[in-house]
C-alpha cells in the first residue's frame, strides 16, 4: 500500500495536478485562505511537523518557524530555505503552537498546494465549530441580540456542510470572502459570538433528511428571494417569505451613480458585443419584485436582454447590492436607486436581529426564514 501511494504522489507531481480528496479527513471544513498566488508568509510559534499530503510521510519538523516567504519551485514547494521535492505539503501544529499565514492567525492546520500554474493554494483544514467561530463576526456585529447570533451560527454551521458535501471531490470546501462566508481566522472571535457557537453546538438545518443549503443575505427588503430564481434549487425553505422585519435596516434602501461608460466597459469586458448605451430598462420582475429581465438598448439601435443576476454580478454585488431597484438615465450617466442587499434568499440578517429585538428565539427565528426545516444535532 505504502509503495501505491509513493507512486501516486509520483504521478501528480510528474502531472502538476493535486486532487486531495482521497486523503483527507472528513469531519473538518477546509478553507481556501489564498488562491493561485506567487508566494506568501508563513510563521509558526512552537512545534510542528511538516508532512506530505496524501501519504502523511514525515519530512521536516521543527520548535518553531521565523516569518518566511513560502514559494512554488517546478520541482515542489520552498518554504525559507527549506526545499520540498513535493506539490502538496501538510502543516500540523503540535499542543499550543500557532500558525500565521500572511499575519492571519489559523487554528488547525493548513494545507499549501502548488497548482499546476506554477502558484499556491493554501486551505486551513479545521473543526467545524472554530471555523464558525472565525465567521460570525464578519457575517453579523457581535453587539447585536444573541438569539440573532446564534440564528446565524446554525445558518452558517449548515452551509458549511452543505459546501463540504457539494465539493468533497475538491481541494477546498469553501472560500474565506463573500463567494462563501467570510472567515477571519482566530483574530475574528468575540466573546459573545463565541457563545453563540457554543449554545448551538453541533446544531444544523435539515430538510428531508439533507443538510439544508442555508442560505443568508444582509437585507431582504420586504420579501425574501425564491432560490429557483438564481440556482437550480427547487426546496420548501428556500421558497421566499414576506418579511417585515428588517425595516430598520442600516442598508434597506441605497444609491449609486455611474457613467455609461463604465457600464459599457463592465460589460464588454463579460464579452457583450456592444456600442454605446442609450437605455437600460427592466422588462420582468419575480415574485419578490426583484429584477429578472434587463433590456440594453444602444444609440445605433442595436439592443439586447440580460438577467439581473448577470447584470448585478458583472457590474459588481457591492457596488448594486440587490437586484431590486428602480434605473434613471441622465444624459451619460445613469443613477440605481434600489432597496436591501445581498442575494435575499434565506436569513435575513437584519431581519434576524429585528426578530429578535420582539423577543423571538433563534429556532423561531430560523423556522420563520425557511419554513419547513428542523434543526438537528
Amino acid at each position: 500500500m505504502a509503495h501505491k501511494q509513493k507512486i501516486i504522489i509520483f504521478l501528480f507531481i510528474f502531472l502538476n495536478i493535486c486532487s486531495l480528496a482521497f486523503a483527507l479527513e472528513r469531519g473538518n471544513i477546509r478553507v481556501a485562505i489564498i488562491e493561485d498566488e506567487p508566494g506568501f508568509y508563513l510563521t509558526i510559534r512552537g512545534r510542528f511537523e511538516i508532512l506530505a499530503l496524501g501519504t502523511n510521510e514525515p519530512l521536516y519538523q521543527s520548535s518553531r518557524l521565523r516569518s518566511s516567504q513560502v514559494l512554488p519551485e517546478y520541482t515542489g514547494i520552498k518554504i525559507g530555505n527549506l526545499d520540498f521535492k513535493i506539490c502538496c505539503l501538510r502543516i500540523v501544529a503540535k499542543k499550543d503552537a500557532t500558525i500565521y499565514v500572511n499575519d492571519r492567525l489559523l487554528r488547525g492546520e493548513i494545507n499549501i498546494i502548488r497548482n499546476k500554474n506554477l502558484k499556491l493554494t493554501v486551505v486551513n483544514n479545521l473543526d467545524l465549530e472554530d471555523y464558525v467561530r472565525g465567521v460570525l463576526y464578519h457575517e453579523v456585529s457581535h453587539l447585536w441580540p444573541i438569539e440573532a447570533i446564534k440564528a446565524q451560527a446554525v445558518a452558517t454551521r449548515s452551509f458549511a456542510l452543505y459546501q463540504a458535501g457539494l465539493n468533497k471531490n475538491k481541494d477546498f470546501d469553501l472560500t474565506s470572502d463573500i463567494r462563501s462566508q467570510v472567515y477571519g481566522g482566530r483574530f475574528s472571535e468575540r466573546n459573545r459570538t463565541n457563545k453563540a457557537v457554543n449554545k448551538t453546538k453541533g446544531e444544523v438545518l435539515y430538510f428531508k433528511q439533507e443538510v439544508l443549503a442555508a442560505f443568508f443575505s444582509a437585507t431582504c427588503a420586504g420579501h425574501t428571494e425564491d432560490a429557483g430564481n438564481l440556482w437550480k434549487i427547487d426546496l420548501l425553505p428556500l421558497k421566499g417569505v414576506v418579511c417585515n422585519f428588517c425595516i430598520n435596516s442600516a442598508h434597506y434602501q441605497w444609491k449609486r451613480n455611474f457613467r455609461l461608460k463604465n457600464i459599457e466597459e463592465k460589460l464588454r469586458k463579460a464579452g457583450y458585443d456592444l456600442g454605446d448605451i442609450k437605455n437600460i430598462s427592466v422588462l420582468k420582475r419575480n415574485s419578490s419584485g426583484r429584477i429578472e429581465v434587463l433590456e440594453i438598448i444602444c444609440r445605433e439601435g442595436s439592443s439586447f436582454t440580460i438577467s439581473g443576476k448577470d447584470f448585478r454580478q458583472i457590474i459588481g454585488p457591492n457596488e448594486i447590492r440587490s437586484n431590486n431597484y428602480e434605473i434613471l438615465i441622465k444624459g451619460y450617466y445613469v443613477d440605481f436607486k434600489g432597496i436591501g442587499w445581498g442575494h435575499g434568499v434565506g436569513l435575513c440578517q437584519w431581519g434576524a436581529k429585528g426578530m429578535a429585538e420582539k423577543g423571538f428565539n433563534y429556532r423561531k427565528i430560523l423556522s420563520f426564514y425557511y419554513p419547513g426545516a428542523t434543526i438537528k444535532k
